[in-house]
C-alpha cells in the first residue's frame, strides 16, 4: 500500500446527501418573505435576530406575532399588504439576498421557487423541501452560542425534540464562559497583533490550550480583568498552557442541567413501582403454579 493509500485510508468516508451547515450573516441585508401565518411568524422572528431588513409581502390579516413584530420593529419590516405575484410584481427578487415562502398556495411557491433560482438567490419554501436551498432546523439560542439541529427536512419534530434534550444537558453558565473566552482572545490580540502566520497559529493553539485546561465553568471567571491579565502574564508570556490553579483560582466542575423534571419523580416512581410489584407478583403466581400438584 502506498503512502497515500495509507493516508486516505484513515479519513472518514464520505456519506452524501448532507446539508452545507454554516452560519449566513445577514446583518442590513435585505430578506423578501412572503406569507403572514404562523410558519412566516416563526421565519421573521429569525430574520430580525439576524439583523436582516425584512420585506414582508402578505394580505391582511396578518398573526398576531407579525403584527407585534411590525409595531415593535418599524424600522426592520417594509410591509406590503398584499398577494406576492410572481409574474407581474414589481418586487423583484434578484434584489434579495435570499427569499422565503411561507404560504398555501402550492403553484404560486413553485413559480417563486423557479424564479430564484433563475436568479441565483436562495430560497425556502416552507414544508417543501426540494423547493429549499437550504433548511432552519431546530434552533437554539444562549447569548452568542447558536446551535441547530437538522434531520434535512425529514423529521422536524425529531429535531426539535434533540434541540431540547441538547438545551437541558448544557452547563448553566454557558453564555458567561463564552463571553469570558470572548474577552481573553481579543486581550491576547491586543497583547500579540498580526494576522495569520506564525503569530496566529500560535494565538490559535494557545487559546484551544486554555480552553481544555480550564473547562466551561472556570472559564465563566475570565470575565475579570485581573483573572485574564494574570492569565496572560502567567500563560502567554511565559509560553505555556497555566490552570486556574495557576492563578489562585479554585477549578470547578461543570454543572449540567438537569435532564429529569423531577415534579414529575412522583409520577416516575408510581410508575416504576407498579411495573417492578407487577412483574413480583406475576413471578409469584408462576413458581406456585409450577409447583402445584397436578391432578
Amino acid at each position: 500500500m502506498s503512502s497515500a493509500e495509507a493516508s486516505s485510508s484513515k479519513l472518514p468516508p464520505i456519506q452524501k446527501g448532507a446539508s452545507l451547515m454554516i452560519a449566513y450573516r445577514l446583518e442590513d441585508r435585505p430578506v423578501l418573505l412572503i406569507g403572514g401565518g404562523v410558519v412566516a411568524a416563526g421565519r421573521l422572528f429569525f430574520l430580525l435576530e439576524a439583523g436582516a431588513r425584512v420585506t414582508l409581502v402578505s394580505p391582511p390579516p396578518l398573526h398576531p406575532d407579525i403584527s407585534e413584530r411590525l409595531s415593535t420593529n418599524p424600522h426592520d419590516i417594509t410591509w406590503h399588504s398584499r398577494s406576492f405575484d410572481p409574474v407581474n410584481d414589481d418586487i423583484h427578487v434578484q434584489d434579495f439576498a435570499m427569499v422565503l415562502t411561507a404560504i398555501d398556495e402550492v403553484e404560486i411557491s413553485r413559480q417563486i421557487c423557479d424564479l430564484c433560482r433563475e436568479h441565483r438567490v436562495p430560497v425556502n419554501v416552507a414544508d417543501i423541501p426540494p423547493s429549499c436551498d437550504f433548511y432552519f432546523g431546530a434552533q437554539l439560542r444562549r447569548g452568542p452560542l447558536q446551535i441547530m439541529v437538522s434531520t434535512g427536512g425529514s423529521g422536524p419534530k425529531i429535531g426539535a425534540m434533540v434541540r431540547d434534550i441538547v438545551d437541558r444537558a448544557l452547563p448553566e453558565n454557558l453564555e458567561e464562559a463564552i463571553e469570558g473566552v470572548g474577552l481573553l482572545r481579543g486581550d491576547l490580540r491586543v497583547r500579540a497583533q498580526g494576522v495569520g502566520g506564525s503569530i496566529g497559529r500560535r494565538r490559535m493553539q494557545w487559546m484551544i490550550g486554555i480552553c481544555d485546561a480550564w473547562g466551561l465553568e472556570s472559564m465563566a471567571k475570565l470575565r475579570d480583568e485581573t483573572v485574564r491579565k494574570a492569565v496572560l502574564d502567567h500563560g502567554w508570556e511565559g509560553d505555556r498552557v497555566v490552570r486556574p490553579s495557576d492563578v489562585g483560582l479554585r477549578e470547578e466542575k461543570n454543572r449540567r442541567r438537569r435532564l429529569i423534571d423531577w415534579s414529575y419523580a412522583g409520577w416516575y416512581a408510581a410508575g416504576l413501582g407498579g411495573m417492578v410489584t407487577g412483574m413480583t407478583l406475576g413471578m409469584v403466581g408462576t413458581i406456585w403454579m409450577l409447583k402445584r400438584p397436578s391432578r
